[in-house]
């Protein structure tokens, strides 16, 4: 008992602490999407003792609805949903805003976890989840998205990289094709930053989930969310995406881009 009391206090403790920090911060705004009632109560709750701003949507429709007027900095969306599923959301979603979205999907659901991930989610929980869990992913998604770019590390004037007609500016974290802006997601663009600061290095996926996803070494998730993630990539940058010229396979290993 006295363990579980520490425990629990260990953790109001975290919470109230938590709060007080962001406080004195802008809140982070999030929009939990999802039809169950018990999950909607959990998360709001907890989200708003750590000191999120948050506000909820019962089905697709409302999702999209309170997107466009609430403008929230992070998405938590389940994939069943009434009158429009999620996956139809995150593609709404994505067709004018890169806004993290954290997907929940059934732990047996693979397909569907990997099918958000195209649709332009950021990160997957699978249900049954530990609120601790989500928090945690949360706080690492906002993390990376918002983080500034590595701009002593590049060894490019004026952080910007020019790599034929591919044009990156690691300041204003915005890629170019043929003088197009191509719009990629804050996860997307750490994973590119990642590798073109480190060209000709190759990374295992899990390597490349600790590094962009904030993973801890021990924890398992399906490394598919990486080869997702470079498929969107690929098919955004690359002339022939089928056959790759800057983000390469590295056999046995993983993935790296091309020396500069």
């Amino acid at each position: 008992m006295e363990t579980v009391l520490k425990t629990e206090n260990e953790t109001v403790q975290t919470l109230v602490s938590t709060a007080e920090q962001l406080e004195k911060e802008p809140k982070t705004k999030v929009l939990i999407v999802d039809d169950e009632t018990t999950i909607r109560r959990i998360l709001e709750t907890r989200l708003k003792l750590s000191g999120y701003q948050v506000d909820v949507a019962i089905d697709g429709e409302e999702a999209i609805e309170k997107f466009n007027t609430y403008h929230p900095d992070i998405v938590i969306l389940d994939i069943m949903l009434p009158k429009i599923d999620g996956f139809a959301v995150c593609k709404e979603i994505r067709s004018y805003s890169e806004v993290p979205v954290i997907i929940l999907s059934a732990v047996i659901d693979v397909a569907d976890r990997i099918k958000g991930l195209e649709m332009g989610a950021d990160d997957y929980v699978t249900k049954p989840f530990s609120p601790n869990e989500l928090e945690a992913r949360i706080r690492a998604v906002l993390r990376r998205v918002t983080d500034r770019p590595m701009e002593q590390t590049l060894g490019h004037s004026n952080n910007v990289i020019v790599i034929g007609n591919l044009k990156i500016d690691t300041s204003k974290r915005q890629v170019y094709k043929n003088n197009e802006r191509i719009r990629l997601t804050g996860m997307e663009f750490n994973l590119l930053e990642l590798l073109v600061s480190n060209s000709g290095k190759p990374y295992s996926r899990a390597e490349i989930l600790q590094q962009v996803w904030s993973y801890p070494a021990d924890h398992r998730i399906d490394t598919r969310v990486v080869d997702v993630h470079i498929s969107r990539l690929r098919s955004k940058l690359e002339e022939d995406p089928a056959n790759p010229e800057l983000i390469l396979t590295s056999r046995g290993t993983g993935y790296m881009f091309q020396k500069i």
